[in-house]
């Protein structure tokens, strides 16, 4: 016989675990885009576009 389980409340915590490591991970690279490393990188990407794109 199989027994139903109820699992609510560990749904739940999956959800509030996930919100939290998407929330951890957005703070982490607002600090690394907003500083001088992101900037740069930036830059270097946004140059690499225009020149794939003959621009600049």
């Amino acid at each position: 016989m199989h027994r139903k389980c109820n699992d609510r409340g560990i749904t739940t915590a999956e959800y509030a675990v996930g919100t939290a490591a998407g929330a951890g991970l957005a703070g982490l690279l607002f600090k690394l885009l907003t500083g001088g490393f992101g900037e740069q990188l930036l830059r270097t990407l946004f140059d690499h576009v225009l020149s794939l794109l003959g621009i600049g």
